[in-house]
């Protein structure tokens, strides 16, 4: 096999070890604070939403030692050993009890820091500049298939049931959970890509021999440049609308009694409409590698006006009390009459924006940081995961609307910061291809 071709299928497989493991893992997380709600058990007094905080707290600050665990151990075996952990989380839910609930929180977030390192290490290491837009699409479909098959299952076990009885969670969980398992052991068939010069010392890592102090540096001197100050407004804000299409859009549509008895079901057919659109903005955007000709500025945007035309008809149609609503769910309704098919078309726009920032992001800092990917990924997984754990802190109590504008005034930010970020990147080319 040619080395393009061994750089290739070693995505295709990291794609699939993802999907996988996060059909088990997102899906989880989509429907845990509506299982919450539904378990009754005088011995577990948690919250999905504080739950996600945890994660994403310890996410961020665990981001800071991620690049020298990657450095020491390999992207393999860090992302078998996460995997382990995030299996151990979607495990905990069979018998939930408060002190194993958040514990396993926060050792996801501390296995989330370093599956996401060596991911966009393995994904730097086997991606050219010519390649790493197309790569970028195509872990990134992938990936999102995972909300796919994830919510399908979802949506025809709960169809009808308006209470979560245990027989029911157990039976997810455990399904789950070897989904996840499988996904870890997949990682163990990536192979090593072919080097483009001879190394002047051999190694059978996936990863370069660094210095792990000096990637921790690196990490650190990387997140006060200028152009990752300018594209932390953009992470920033994927960090905020994860937490929404991830937890609380699902939650805010099941707690809507005005869709009937099959609004638990829904959180299902939601979540398989944002996987719709993940996997259509991955695979035109990505594996396609259109975006090239016009550069990447004209996807973000499309990304934002999607987003922006998606949060309009949610202030229009969920309830605004919607993601605090108890388990009986809310009789208050937006201000229109509530529609199930706009609750969908709406998750079908979420998806679609997501795909559109996160795949030029991954570009960007792929390209941008080729030579210092695991520091460079880092950085980006710390910003996004502090500002989904401030989401995910502020959604037990903040009403459907502000949430909304909170979105807003961060996307539109953001949006503006990419751009400049991507004209600094664009004419520094032209100034490298000049003097050349």
């Amino acid at each position: 096999m040619s080395p393009d071709g061994k750089s290739l299928l070693n995505i295709i497989v990291l794609g699939f070890g993802f999907m996988l493991m996060f059909t088990a893992f997102q899906t989880c997380g989509n429907v845990e604070q509506t299982v919450i709600k539904s378990y009754n058990s005088s011995e577990f007094h948690g919250s999905g939403y504080t739950s996600m905080a945890i994660i994403y707290g310890v996410f961020s600050a665990s981001n800071l030692i991620a690049p020298s665990v990657v450095a020491v151990i390999g992207p393999q075996l860090s992302m078998f050993f996460s995997g382990l952990l995030y299996s151990g989380y979607i495990a905990m839910f069979i018998h939930p009890f408060t002190w194993s609930f958040y514990t396993a929180s926060v050792l996801v977030g501390v296995a989330a820091a370093v599956l996401w390192t060596a991911q966009g290490n393995v994904l730097a290491i086997n991606s050219k500049d010519s390649t790493i837009g197309r790569n970028s699409g195509i872990f990134w479909a992938l990936l999102q298939f995972s909300l796919f098959f994830g919510n399908i299952y979802i949506y025809f076990a709960w169809h009808g049931k308006v209470h979560i009885a245990d027989k029911d969670r157990q039976t997810v969980f455990i399904t789950l959970t070897v989904i996840s398992l499988i996904g870890s052991f997949l990682f163990f068939l990536i192979q090593r890509p072919e080097p483009e010069a001879p190394p002047s010392d051999a190694s059978e890592s996936l990863l370069p021999p660094e210095n792990s102090e000096g990637s921790s540096t690196s990490a650190l001197q990387l997140s006060i440049t200028k152009e990752m100050l300018l594209l932390s407004l953009s992470i920033g804000y994927t960090g905020l609308e994860l937490t929404f299409y991830s937890g609380v859009y699902g939650t805010s549509i099941g707690a809507m009694t005005q869709f009937g008895q099959d609004a638990k079901g829904l959180i299902g057919l939601s979540g398989i409409f944002i996987g719709i659109g993940e996997i259509l903005g991955g695979g035109v955007f990505g594996m396609m590698n259109k975006c090239n000709r016009f550069g990447r500025n004209p996807v973000v945007l499309l990304g934002l006006f999607t987003h922006f035309l998606a949060f309009f008809l949610i202030f229009l149609n969920i309830a605004n009390n919607a993601p605090c609503a108890p388990e009986e769910g809310t009789d208050l309704q937006g201000f229109i009459m509530p529609s199930v098919e706009v609750a969908l078309f709406c998750s079908f726009l979420l998806g679609l924006g997501d795909s559109c920032f996160n795949t030029q992001l991954l570009s960007i800092i792929g390209f941008m940081y080729r030579e210092d990917s695991a520091p460079a990924f880092a950085v980006f997984k710390f910003v996004q995961s502090i500002t989904a754990a401030v989401a995910f802190f502020y959604s037990n109590f903040l009403l459907l609307h502000w949430q909304l504008l909170i979105m807003v005034f961060v996307g539109f930010v953001g949006t503006i910061a990419f751009f400049a970020a991507e004209w600094i990147v664009v004419a520094r080319s032209r100034t490298i291809s000049v003097c050349s």
